[in-house]
């Protein structure tokens, strides 16, 4: 248990940013990055309706490697440590008098214009360059690159629900997690027991308004005792051992082709043992992290991070396509695999690092055009 001054230590203060809420959300977003670089397999589909590219992974037969997904699929804590953020910005908005209709719609300006002008970029140059080239397939790729953004289409859902989650957490507190998180389960019953496919797409509210609406409980849980971080990692843990084990749910938190259903797209029950999971994760580091932050370097590369974690988001697919169209410009390099002819073997493990290192040279010229247009990390707490 900890020492009751730890608890002080722990707290920002008034007015201050909580440098490990700043850190964790731009490590989520940069996680995301990495792994979409270092672990997305494009195979070639010539002919047909599903002409083009398509993107698969190594968790489809690699023995095991679902497990990293545990600890590395962490959008549960992005919009968890988001919930936190906006509480904290409302909080201080109010204090200056601004009217939660124009806290909300500032804030999805700030990430929607730039979303859209991604998408609007690349339908424009797809349909260019397959018109031009007449190239089958081009659309795929477009969807490809631009898929990426799903995420920033729910976290806007979040904002524009603010008033009414704002609402129910001032009257009901924590009973509103418990609601969610039973409405979540239901709607997993009704989807595998009864066959309906669609009911499970309100688990995008649910599941995710659950995680959102957690964050406003963020300081209670920095607060409590240390022993209640270790029940959070062990509850979830435990919930996820017991879904996943129970054969009724995936073992990835990802999409994996081949698999019955995916337990993100739309997200099921084993998303919410997996937000606890990963809240305790990050509890039990706060201590040590918050020592390694107060470093210069540290400090100074948490505010590098911070400052460019959302463009780099925004983007990153599209350094990534600019990476493999110059591979195939200067080195000749061709999607001639087939998803039924993959091979995983030593020497695609080694170069893992290129696969990281020519996208992310790619894409350091794009956020720098990005940042000319007014791309900025959004501010809050």
């Amino acid at each position: 248990m900890s020492a009751p001054t730890a608890v002080t230590e722990t707290t920002p203060k008034a007015g201050s940013r909580d440098d490990y809420v700043d850190f964790l959300r731009a490590a989520s977003l940069i996680v995301v990055v990495l792994w979409h670089w270092a672990f997305t397999i494009l195979t070639w589909e010539p002919n047909g309706p599903q002409a083009g590219p398509h993107a698969t992974s190594p968790l489809g037969f690699t023995r095991g490697f679902w497990l990293a997904t545990w600890l590395f699929q962490v959008m549960p804590l992005f919009f968890y440590v988001g919930g936190y953020v906006h509480l904290r910005s409302w909080e201080r908005a109010q204090l200056n008098g601004v009217h939660i209709g124009a806290f909300v719609g500032r804030r999805i300006r700030k990430l929607a214009v730039p979303a859209v002008v991604v998408m609007l970029a690349w339908i424009a140059v797809g349909s260019a360059i397959g018109g031009y080239f007449k190239l089958e397939g081009i659309g795929r790729g477009v969807r490809l690159i631009i898929s990426p953004l799903w995420f920033l289409a729910i976290y806007l859902m979040l904002i524009v629900l603010l008033p009414v989650s704002l609402s129910l957490h001032r009257r009901y507190g924590s009973l509103v997690l418990v609601w969610l998180g039973g409405a979540a389960m239901m709607i997993d019953v009704v989807r595998f027991n009864y066959h309906l496919e669609a009911a499970g797409w309100a688990n995008m509210v649910l599941v995710w308004g659950l995680a959102h609406q957690a964050g406003f409980f963020y300081q209670k849980v920095v607060d409590a005792p240390r022993r209640a971080d270790w029940t959070l990692l062990w509850a979830g843990l435990f919930g996820l051992v017991g879904l996943v084990g129970s054969g009724l749910y995936p073992g990835s938190m990802v999409g994996v082709p081949g698999e019955r259903f995916s337990n993100m797209a739309p997200p099921t029950f084993v998303i919410v043992a997996l937000l606890l999971f990963q809240i305790g994760v990050v509890e039990l580091l706060r201590p040590t992290m918050q020592r390694v932050l107060l470093r210069p370097r540290w400090h100074r590369a948490n505010d590098l991070i911070n400052r460019f974690s959302l463009p780099l988001y925004l983007v990153h697919t599209t350094g990534l396509a600019i990476f493999l169209f110059l591979a195939w410009l200067l080195f000749g390099y061709e999607f001639t695999d087939r998803s039924d002819d993959l091979r995983i073997d030593l020497q695609w493990w080694l170069t893992r690092p290129l696969a990281v290192v020519g996208p992310l040279i790619c894409t350091l010229p794009v956020i720098v055009l990005f940042s000319k247009i007014g791309v900025r990390r959004e501010q809050g707490q």
